[in-house]
């Protein structure tokens, strides 16, 4: 095949890629349908395709603006942050995209200011920073296993709006995702994650845990989006049961909310079955997994 028709067929590739987007962003009310909505490999590969040339396009834009993006993605265990992270930062630049993803705190990090160890890893001019887990570690890990005390937890609490605030004035352009997984299908992966030697180095103590402390991480996490959810700094839930739709969708929500130049605003318009701003009604309608 020529050079020409090799490069007709792509075009005609993504052409076809931004419909089926369009098309996947379609509301609807039945929530057990989209659980179970599947997109073929190559349904999903040319639509991840697609975003992640927006992805660049993104990039090309805050660096010739000297934007700083911090992208923070929160979640249960195995509820798919790193193969989101994983797609988003594939084809951009390494050196204006760096991923975040903070081991236990030492000693000496444990004896200062609580997000003095974070501060360092935010972003300078031209950056994307992507945090897997954050900062939200006292209002989730360390309060539901008892890393943190009571009095830790509720200062935690109180100071993180102020906290976020100070960022976002200072220009930094803060979203916040936690992605939503249910009991069922966390048990399922981190029951894949034990049994895959490829993925073994995921599993930790703290995992084999996760589904015993289930309806203490869903208390503990309402309260967090209850709040640390603000105007300033609001949170969006991602339903990442399916991981193909979460992972396209997250995309598209970043893309929507952020400008720049050339952005097609039909092709990242997300589903909002999937991807929605956190209020008090999403937990009184049963939006989150119980």
């Amino acid at each position: 095949m020529s050079k020409k028709h090799k490069k007709q067929e792509k075009r005609e590739e993504i052409s076809t890629s931004e419909d089926g987007a369009s098309r996947a962003t379609a509301p609807t009310s039945d929530t057990s349908a989209l659980t179970d909505r599947s997109l073929s490999r190559e349904e999903y590969e040319a639509q991840l395709h697609v975003l992640q040339v927006e992805l660049v396009k993104l990039q090309r834009h805050f660096i010739r603006c000297q934007d700083r993006i911090l992208v923070v993605l929160e979640g249960r265990d195995a509820a798919g942050k790193d193969g989101s992270i994983k797609r988003i930062v594939e084809y951009l630049s390494p050196r204006e995209t760096r991923v975040v993803a903070l081991g236990k705190p030492s000693d000496r990090e444990r004896s200062g200011w609580y997000f003095q160890r974070y501060v360092p890893h935010l972003p300078v001019a031209e950056e994307l920073v992507l945090f897997n887990r954050s900062w939200y570690n006292r209002a989730g890990v360390e309060h539901v296993m008892g890393f943190c005390t009571k009095e830790q937890h509720a200062e935690f609490m109180q100071s993180v709006p102020k906290f976020e605030e100070m960022l976002v004035g200072s220009g930094i352009k803060l979203l916040k995702y936690y992605l939503d997984v249910s009991k069922a299908e966390q048990a399922k992966r981190l029951e894949e994650r034990r049994r895959d030697p490829l993925k073994q180095w995921k599993s930790s103590p703290i995992d084999a845990v996760a589904v015993k402390h289930w309806k203490a991480y869903s208390a503990a996490r309402d309260a967090m989006l209850m709040r640390t959810h603000t105007a300033t700094a609001p949170w969006r839930i991602v339903r990442a049961d399916n991981k193909r739709l979460a992972r396209l969708n997250l995309m598209r929500d970043i893309l929507s909310r952020l400008h720049y130049a050339g952005r097609k605003d039909k092709l990242v318009r997300p589903d909002p079955d999937i991807v929605f701003q956190f209020s008090p009604d999403c937990l009184e309608a049963g939006r989150l997994a119980r």
